[in-house]
Protein backbone atom coordinates (compact mmCIF):
# COMPACT_ATOMS: atom_id res chain seq x y z
CA UNK A 1 0.00 0.00 0.00
CA UNK A 2 1.07 3.26 -0.94
CA UNK A 3 1.56 5.88 1.58
CA UNK A 4 -0.97 9.15 -0.01
CA UNK A 5 0.68 12.32 -1.67
CA UNK A 6 2.28 14.84 1.07
CA UNK A 7 -0.52 17.55 1.24
CA UNK A 8 0.27 21.27 1.19
CA UNK A 9 -3.03 22.50 1.60
CA UNK A 10 -2.61 23.45 5.20
CA UNK A 11 -1.12 27.21 3.18
CA UNK A 12 -4.08 27.58 1.17
CA UNK A 13 -6.90 26.94 4.00
CA UNK A 14 -8.26 30.26 5.07
CA UNK A 15 -9.53 29.03 8.11
CA UNK A 16 -6.68 28.06 9.31
CA UNK A 17 -4.33 31.03 8.29
CA UNK A 18 -6.90 33.35 9.36
CA UNK A 19 -6.42 32.22 13.21
CA UNK A 20 -2.59 31.06 12.71
CA UNK A 21 0.70 31.81 10.57
CA UNK A 22 2.26 28.90 9.49
CA UNK A 23 5.74 29.49 10.37
CA UNK A 24 7.68 25.91 8.68
CA UNK A 25 7.21 22.47 8.39
CA UNK A 26 9.53 20.70 11.12
CA UNK A 27 8.67 17.10 10.37
CA UNK A 28 7.35 14.71 8.06
CA UNK A 29 6.10 11.27 8.25
CA UNK A 30 4.31 9.06 5.51
CA UNK A 31 0.56 9.89 7.13
CA UNK A 32 1.65 13.11 9.14
CA UNK A 33 3.04 16.76 8.70
CA UNK A 34 3.94 18.86 11.43
CA UNK A 35 4.39 22.56 11.46
CA UNK A 36 5.14 25.26 13.42
CA UNK A 37 3.34 28.22 13.85
CA UNK A 38 2.44 31.19 15.86
CA UNK A 39 -1.59 32.05 16.76
CA UNK A 40 -2.21 35.98 15.58
CA UNK A 41 -4.63 36.84 18.75
CA UNK A 42 -1.84 36.90 21.01
CA UNK A 43 1.43 35.31 19.63
CA UNK A 44 1.57 32.01 21.08
CA UNK A 45 3.76 29.26 19.43
CA UNK A 46 1.86 26.39 18.45
CA UNK A 47 2.93 22.98 16.44
CA UNK A 48 0.05 22.69 13.50
CA UNK A 49 -0.14 18.61 12.52
CA UNK A 50 -1.57 18.19 9.31
CA UNK A 51 -3.25 13.94 9.27
CA UNK A 52 -3.20 12.85 6.16
CA UNK A 53 -5.18 9.76 7.41
CA UNK A 54 -8.88 9.85 8.61
CA UNK A 55 -8.85 7.05 11.03
CA UNK A 56 -5.89 8.27 13.03
CA UNK A 57 -7.19 11.37 13.14
CA UNK A 58 -10.12 10.74 14.59
CA UNK A 59 -8.66 8.59 16.97
CA UNK A 60 -6.07 11.27 18.38
CA UNK A 61 -8.53 13.64 18.44
CA UNK A 62 -11.01 12.04 20.25
CA UNK A 63 -8.08 10.56 22.88
CA UNK A 64 -7.05 14.01 23.40
CA UNK A 65 -10.38 15.27 23.98
CA UNK A 66 -11.32 12.69 26.93
CA UNK A 67 -7.73 13.23 28.26
CA UNK A 68 -7.92 17.55 28.01
CA UNK A 69 -7.20 18.92 31.50
CA UNK A 70 -4.62 16.38 31.78
CA UNK A 71 -1.15 18.25 33.43
CA UNK A 72 1.14 15.46 31.49
CA UNK A 73 -0.65 15.33 28.20
CA UNK A 74 -0.52 17.64 25.38
CA UNK A 75 -3.28 19.88 24.97
CA UNK A 76 -5.05 20.36 21.91
CA UNK A 77 -6.33 23.67 20.87
CA UNK A 78 -8.81 22.80 18.56
CA UNK A 79 -8.90 21.40 14.97
CA UNK A 80 -9.97 21.87 11.86
CA UNK A 81 -11.54 19.16 9.36
CA UNK A 82 -13.93 19.18 6.85
CA UNK A 83 -14.61 16.50 3.82
CA UNK A 84 -12.17 16.33 1.75
CA UNK A 85 -10.06 17.33 3.27
CA UNK A 86 -6.59 16.45 5.71
CA UNK A 87 -7.37 17.04 9.41
CA UNK A 88 -5.19 19.97 10.92
CA UNK A 89 -4.84 19.38 14.61
CA UNK A 90 -3.64 22.31 16.90
CA UNK A 91 -1.60 21.04 19.77
CA UNK A 92 0.37 23.12 22.30
CA UNK A 93 4.08 23.62 21.21
CA UNK A 94 6.99 21.53 22.57
CA UNK A 95 10.67 22.45 21.70
CA UNK A 96 11.96 19.19 23.23
CA UNK A 97 11.50 15.73 24.27
CA UNK A 98 13.19 13.04 26.62
CA UNK A 99 14.76 11.44 23.75
CA UNK A 100 16.47 14.88 24.57
CA UNK A 101 17.42 14.48 27.91
CA UNK A 102 18.61 10.69 27.82
CA UNK A 103 20.52 12.17 25.27
CA UNK A 104 22.21 14.54 27.51
CA UNK A 105 23.66 11.87 29.77
CA UNK A 106 24.40 11.86 33.27
CA UNK A 107 20.71 12.53 34.53
CA UNK A 108 21.28 12.41 38.21
CA UNK A 109 19.02 10.20 40.36
CA UNK A 110 16.81 13.12 41.55
CA UNK A 111 15.99 14.10 37.96
CA UNK A 112 15.53 10.73 36.51
CA UNK A 113 12.76 9.78 39.02
CA UNK A 114 10.97 13.22 38.48
CA UNK A 115 10.78 12.04 35.21
CA UNK A 116 9.70 8.70 35.83
CA UNK A 117 6.96 9.96 37.99
CA UNK A 118 5.31 12.98 35.45
CA UNK A 119 5.43 9.76 32.79
CA UNK A 120 3.69 7.48 35.16
CA UNK A 121 1.16 10.34 35.97
CA UNK A 122 0.87 10.34 32.23
CA UNK A 123 0.26 6.86 31.42
CA UNK A 124 -1.86 6.26 34.64
CA UNK A 125 -4.37 9.27 33.80
CA UNK A 126 -4.47 7.32 29.75
CA UNK A 127 -5.48 4.13 31.60
CA UNK A 128 -7.54 5.30 34.33
CA UNK A 129 -9.68 6.59 31.20
CA UNK A 130 -9.27 3.33 29.09
CA UNK A 131 -7.06 4.60 26.65
CA UNK A 132 -3.80 2.54 25.54
CA UNK A 133 -1.52 4.80 23.62
CA UNK A 134 0.47 1.77 21.99
CA UNK A 135 3.30 4.20 20.70
CA UNK A 136 5.60 4.49 24.12
CA UNK A 137 8.93 6.22 23.71
CA UNK A 138 10.97 9.04 24.87
CA UNK A 139 10.50 10.87 21.68
CA UNK A 140 6.61 10.90 22.21
CA UNK A 141 7.06 12.23 25.51
CA UNK A 142 7.44 15.89 25.09
CA UNK A 143 8.99 18.39 27.26
CA UNK A 144 8.08 22.21 27.74
CA UNK A 145 10.34 25.06 28.77
CA UNK A 146 9.64 24.82 32.37
CA UNK A 147 10.56 21.12 32.36
CA UNK A 148 6.76 19.57 32.38
CA UNK A 149 6.45 16.20 30.54
CA UNK A 150 3.58 15.20 28.51
CA UNK A 151 2.69 12.60 26.13
CA UNK A 152 1.87 13.29 22.60
CA UNK A 153 1.58 11.56 19.49
CA UNK A 154 -2.16 9.81 20.03
CA UNK A 155 -2.32 8.54 16.40
CA UNK A 156 -2.15 4.91 17.06
CA UNK A 157 -4.09 5.40 20.55
CA UNK A 158 -7.22 3.16 20.80
CA UNK A 159 -9.82 3.35 23.66
CA UNK A 160 -10.89 0.11 24.96
CA UNK A 161 -14.39 -1.10 25.14
CA UNK A 162 -15.80 -3.70 27.79
CA UNK A 163 -16.78 -6.63 24.97
CA UNK A 164 -20.21 -8.07 25.18
CA UNK A 165 -21.16 -5.34 22.56
CA UNK A 166 -22.09 -6.10 18.91
CA UNK A 167 -18.69 -5.36 16.84
CA UNK A 168 -20.57 -4.75 13.67
CA UNK A 169 -21.87 -1.37 15.87
CA UNK A 170 -18.94 -0.50 17.25
CA UNK A 171 -17.22 0.16 13.91
CA UNK A 172 -20.15 1.75 12.78
CA UNK A 173 -20.26 4.08 16.08
CA UNK A 174 -15.97 4.55 15.04
CA UNK A 175 -17.68 5.87 11.34
CA UNK A 176 -20.25 8.16 12.82
CA UNK A 177 -17.37 9.44 15.08
CA UNK A 178 -15.14 9.95 12.03
CA UNK A 179 -17.87 11.61 10.24
CA UNK A 180 -19.27 14.24 12.42
CA UNK A 181 -15.23 15.32 13.46
CA UNK A 182 -15.35 15.72 9.86
CA UNK A 183 -18.55 17.40 9.57
CA UNK A 184 -17.42 19.99 12.70
CA UNK A 185 -14.57 21.33 12.45
CA UNK A 186 -15.03 23.95 15.46
CA UNK A 187 -12.65 24.38 18.37
CA UNK A 188 -11.77 21.58 20.66
CA UNK A 189 -13.20 24.05 23.49
CA UNK A 190 -16.70 23.26 22.09
CA UNK A 191 -16.71 19.36 22.31
CA UNK A 192 -17.23 19.68 25.89
CA UNK A 193 -20.73 18.97 25.47
CA UNK A 194 -20.46 15.94 23.62
CA UNK A 195 -20.81 12.86 26.41
CA UNK A 196 -17.95 11.35 27.93
CA UNK A 197 -18.05 7.75 28.68
CA UNK A 198 -18.78 7.26 32.32
CA UNK A 199 -18.80 3.27 32.34
CA UNK A 200 -15.08 3.41 32.84
CA UNK A 201 -13.48 0.74 35.55
CA UNK A 202 -12.82 2.05 38.91
CA UNK A 203 -10.36 -0.39 39.74
CA UNK A 204 -7.38 -0.81 37.30
CA UNK A 205 -7.02 -4.08 38.32
CA UNK A 206 -10.04 -5.43 36.75
CA UNK A 207 -8.47 -4.91 33.42
CA UNK A 208 -6.96 -7.76 33.79
CA UNK A 209 -9.15 -9.88 34.57
CA UNK A 210 -12.06 -8.48 31.75
CA UNK A 211 -11.87 -9.23 27.67
CA UNK A 212 -11.81 -5.92 25.49
CA UNK A 213 -12.37 -5.08 21.90
CA UNK A 214 -11.61 -1.74 19.97
CA UNK A 215 -12.69 -0.13 17.27
CA UNK A 216 -11.45 -2.06 14.32
CA UNK A 217 -7.57 -1.52 13.37
CA UNK A 218 -7.15 -1.43 9.36
CA UNK A 219 -3.80 -2.49 9.19
CA UNK A 220 -2.82 -5.68 8.02
CA UNK A 221 -0.83 -7.61 10.09
CA UNK A 222 2.08 -8.94 8.45
CA UNK A 223 5.47 -9.56 9.57
CA UNK A 224 8.32 -7.43 8.53
CA UNK A 225 10.58 -10.16 8.69
CA UNK A 226 14.43 -10.11 9.83
CA UNK A 227 15.58 -8.14 6.98
CA UNK A 228 13.56 -4.86 7.02
CA UNK A 229 16.37 -3.22 9.51
CA UNK A 230 17.65 -1.94 5.95
CA UNK A 231 14.47 0.42 6.16
CA UNK A 232 13.40 0.78 9.42
CA UNK A 233 15.98 0.61 11.95
CA UNK A 234 19.04 2.37 13.25
CA UNK A 235 22.55 1.96 12.92
CA UNK A 236 22.89 1.65 16.80
CA UNK A 237 25.14 -1.17 18.38
CA UNK A 238 24.10 -4.19 17.11
CA UNK A 239 24.72 -7.65 18.35
CA UNK A 240 25.68 -9.99 15.42
CA UNK A 241 25.87 -13.36 17.75
CA UNK A 242 21.69 -12.44 18.90
CA UNK A 243 21.36 -12.85 15.18
CA UNK A 244 23.13 -15.89 13.81
CA UNK A 245 21.73 -19.64 14.31
CA UNK A 246 19.84 -18.98 17.71
CA UNK A 247 16.65 -19.19 15.78
CA UNK A 248 14.35 -20.14 13.52
CA UNK A 249 11.13 -18.28 12.28
CA UNK A 250 9.03 -18.93 9.11
CA UNK A 251 7.05 -16.10 8.03
CA UNK A 252 4.03 -15.59 6.40
CA UNK A 253 1.13 -13.09 5.18
CA UNK A 254 -1.64 -12.92 7.24
CA UNK A 255 -4.90 -11.04 6.17
CA UNK A 256 -6.49 -8.25 7.09
CA UNK A 257 -7.99 -8.26 10.89
CA UNK A 258 -11.68 -9.82 11.42
CA UNK A 259 -13.88 -7.25 13.27
CA UNK A 260 -12.94 -5.89 16.14
CA UNK A 261 -9.63 -7.17 16.28
CA UNK A 262 -6.46 -4.93 17.06
CA UNK A 263 -3.41 -5.31 14.95
CA UNK A 264 -0.07 -6.57 16.36
CA UNK A 265 2.17 -4.24 14.27
CA UNK A 266 2.15 -1.34 16.52
CA UNK A 267 4.41 0.65 18.36
CA UNK A 268 8.22 1.15 18.00
CA UNK A 269 9.93 -2.16 17.55
CA UNK A 270 12.53 -1.21 20.97
CA UNK A 271 9.64 -0.42 22.88
CA UNK A 272 7.55 -3.33 21.52
CA UNK A 273 5.93 -6.04 23.78
CA UNK A 274 6.59 -9.39 23.62
CA UNK A 275 2.53 -10.15 23.16
CA UNK A 276 2.80 -8.27 19.85
CA UNK A 277 6.09 -9.47 18.82
CA UNK A 278 4.45 -12.85 18.58
CA UNK A 279 1.30 -11.21 16.75
CA UNK A 280 -1.20 -10.76 19.43
CA UNK A 281 -4.14 -8.84 18.41
CA UNK A 282 -5.95 -9.16 22.05
CA UNK A 283 -3.80 -7.13 24.32
CA UNK A 284 -4.89 -4.22 26.49
CA UNK A 285 -3.08 -1.62 28.48
CA UNK A 286 -0.19 -3.73 29.80
CA UNK A 287 1.47 -3.00 26.12
CA UNK A 288 2.29 0.36 27.00
CA UNK A 289 3.41 -1.09 30.69
CA UNK A 290 6.14 -3.34 28.62
CA UNK A 291 6.95 -0.02 26.28
CA UNK A 292 7.43 1.95 29.89
CA UNK A 293 9.57 0.00 31.57
CA UNK A 294 12.08 -0.02 28.53
CA UNK A 295 11.85 3.95 28.73
CA UNK A 296 12.97 3.50 31.95
CA UNK A 297 15.64 1.39 31.41
CA UNK A 298 16.86 3.86 28.70
CA UNK A 299 16.63 6.84 31.21
CA UNK A 300 18.72 5.19 33.63
CA UNK A 301 21.53 3.75 31.12
CA UNK A 302 21.11 6.36 28.29
CA UNK A 303 20.93 3.15 26.11
CA UNK A 304 18.02 1.48 24.58
CA UNK A 305 17.26 -1.99 26.60
CA UNK A 306 16.60 -3.51 23.96
CA UNK A 307 18.00 -2.36 20.21
CA UNK A 308 16.17 -4.85 17.87
CA UNK A 309 17.21 -5.20 13.90
CA UNK A 310 13.60 -6.80 13.11
CA UNK A 311 10.68 -8.32 15.11
CA UNK A 312 12.35 -11.79 15.52
CA UNK A 313 16.02 -10.22 16.23
CA UNK A 314 14.08 -8.17 19.09
CA UNK A 315 12.50 -11.38 20.70
CA UNK A 316 15.74 -13.08 20.64
CA UNK A 317 17.73 -9.88 22.71
CA UNK A 318 14.71 -10.14 25.38
CA UNK A 319 14.78 -14.55 25.69
CA UNK A 320 18.78 -14.05 26.26
CA UNK A 321 18.44 -11.81 28.80
CA UNK A 322 14.76 -13.19 30.57
CA UNK A 323 15.15 -17.15 29.20
CA UNK A 324 13.14 -18.93 26.76
CA UNK A 325 8.91 -18.75 26.19
CA UNK A 326 6.90 -21.29 27.37
CA UNK A 327 3.96 -21.56 29.62
CA UNK A 328 6.12 -21.95 32.98
CA UNK A 329 7.51 -18.49 32.45
CA UNK A 330 4.50 -17.34 31.17
CA UNK A 331 1.32 -19.29 31.30
CA UNK A 332 -1.31 -18.72 28.14
CA UNK A 333 1.69 -17.65 25.70
CA UNK A 334 1.33 -21.22 23.75
CA UNK A 335 -1.80 -19.57 22.68
CA UNK A 336 -0.29 -16.45 20.96
CA UNK A 337 -0.63 -16.60 16.84
CA UNK A 338 2.99 -16.90 15.84
CA UNK A 339 3.84 -19.05 18.87
CA UNK A 340 4.57 -21.75 16.98
CA UNK A 341 5.81 -19.94 13.83
CA UNK A 342 9.22 -18.68 16.09
CA UNK A 343 11.44 -20.99 18.46
CA UNK A 344 14.59 -20.45 19.85
CA UNK A 345 17.53 -22.88 21.08
CA UNK A 346 17.33 -23.27 24.85
CA UNK A 347 18.92 -20.57 26.33
CA UNK A 348 21.11 -22.20 29.10
CA UNK A 349 21.96 -19.38 30.86
CA UNK A 350 19.54 -15.90 30.65
CA UNK A 351 22.08 -13.10 31.49
CA UNK A 352 18.93 -11.17 33.64
CA UNK A 353 18.14 -7.96 33.26
CA UNK A 354 20.36 -6.85 36.33
CA UNK A 355 23.52 -7.66 33.05
CA UNK A 356 21.73 -4.65 31.07
CA UNK A 357 21.65 -2.39 33.90
CA UNK A 358 24.65 -2.66 35.34
CA UNK A 359 25.38 0.37 37.20
CA UNK A 360 21.99 0.77 38.63
CA UNK A 361 20.67 -0.05 42.39
CA UNK A 362 18.62 -3.16 43.27
CA UNK A 363 15.22 -0.51 43.57
CA UNK A 364 15.94 1.01 40.10
CA UNK A 365 16.34 -2.75 38.34
CA UNK A 366 12.92 -3.89 40.99
CA UNK A 367 11.46 -1.35 39.19
CA UNK A 368 12.05 -2.08 35.69
CA UNK A 369 10.94 -5.60 36.83
CA UNK A 370 8.11 -4.89 37.45
CA UNK A 371 7.51 -3.60 34.15
CA UNK A 372 9.22 -5.89 31.55
CA UNK A 373 8.29 -9.22 32.34
CA UNK A 374 6.62 -12.02 30.17
CA UNK A 375 3.16 -12.23 31.87
CA UNK A 376 1.39 -9.27 30.96
CA UNK A 377 -1.18 -9.71 34.13
CA UNK A 378 2.28 -9.60 36.25
CA UNK A 379 3.15 -6.33 35.23
CA UNK A 380 2.43 -3.35 37.48
CA UNK A 381 0.04 -0.78 36.35
CA UNK A 382 0.98 2.96 36.47
CA UNK A 383 -0.86 3.63 39.84
CA UNK A 384 0.83 0.76 41.68
CA UNK A 385 4.51 2.36 40.76
CA UNK A 386 3.86 5.87 41.61
CA UNK A 387 3.44 4.36 44.82
CA UNK A 388 6.67 2.25 45.12
CA UNK A 389 9.29 3.26 47.49
CA UNK A 390 11.58 4.09 45.26
CA UNK A 391 10.06 7.69 44.78
CA UNK A 392 9.47 7.93 48.75
CA UNK A 393 13.40 7.08 48.97
CA UNK A 394 16.26 9.79 49.10
CA UNK A 395 17.38 11.45 47.24
CA UNK A 396 13.51 12.48 46.46
CA UNK A 397 12.48 13.64 43.10
CA UNK A 398 13.58 17.07 42.59
CA UNK A 399 10.74 19.94 42.09
CA UNK A 400 9.67 19.85 38.20
CA UNK A 401 11.50 23.51 38.46
CA UNK A 402 15.13 22.13 39.28
CA UNK A 403 14.82 19.89 35.66
CA UNK A 404 17.43 20.27 33.03
CA UNK A 405 15.95 20.94 30.10
CA UNK A 406 17.53 20.80 26.40
CA UNK A 407 17.69 23.65 24.19
CA UNK A 408 14.80 23.66 21.66
CA UNK A 409 15.64 20.44 19.47
CA UNK A 410 12.62 20.47 17.15
CA UNK A 411 12.61 18.16 13.77
CA UNK A 412 15.85 15.99 15.30
CA UNK A 413 13.78 12.90 14.41
CA UNK A 414 12.17 12.47 11.21
CA UNK A 415 8.85 13.60 11.62
CA UNK A 416 8.98 14.24 15.75
CA UNK A 417 6.26 14.84 17.20
CA UNK A 418 4.66 12.88 14.60
CA UNK A 419 6.08 9.38 15.96
CA UNK A 420 7.89 8.06 12.56
CA UNK A 421 11.34 7.21 13.45
CA UNK A 422 13.84 4.89 12.67
CA UNK A 423 13.16 2.54 14.99
CA UNK A 424 10.60 0.22 13.66
CA UNK A 425 7.94 2.55 14.61
CA UNK A 426 4.66 2.10 12.47
CA UNK A 427 3.16 5.30 14.36
CA UNK A 428 2.63 6.82 10.78
CA UNK A 429 1.01 3.06 9.32
CA UNK A 430 4.26 2.66 7.38
CA UNK A 431 4.22 -0.27 5.08
CA UNK A 432 5.49 -3.69 6.38
CA UNK A 433 7.35 -5.90 3.70
CA UNK A 434 6.03 -9.71 3.69
CA UNK A 435 9.29 -12.06 3.36
CA UNK A 436 9.78 -15.47 3.19
CA UNK A 437 12.48 -16.62 5.76
CA UNK A 438 13.57 -20.01 6.76
CA UNK A 439 17.30 -19.48 9.16
CA UNK A 440 18.73 -22.02 9.64
CA UNK A 441 20.76 -22.75 12.67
Amino acid sequence: MDPPAKSWSIHMRSEITAKYDVIGRVGSGAYADVYNGRRRSDGAAVALKEVHDSQSASREIEALRILKGSQNVVVLHEFFWREDEDAVLVLEFLGTDLAAVIGKGGVGVGEVKRWMVQALTAVDECHRNMIVHRDLKPANFLVSDDGVLKLADFGQARILVECGFDGHQEDDDASNSERSLQQHPEAISQLDNLNQTEEYFRVLDEMKTKSYSYDTDKEANIHDGNTSCLATCTTSDIDDELSKGSFTYEAEEVGGNELGCLTSCVGTRWFRAPELLYGSTDYGVEVDLWSLGCVFAELLTSKPLFPGTSDVDQLSRIVSVFGNINEETWPGCSKLPDYGKISFFKVENPSGLEACLPSCTPDEVSLVKRLVCYDPDKRATAMELLQDKYFSEVPLPVPVSELWVPLISIGHEKDRPGGHNEMGSDSDLEEFRTLNITTIP
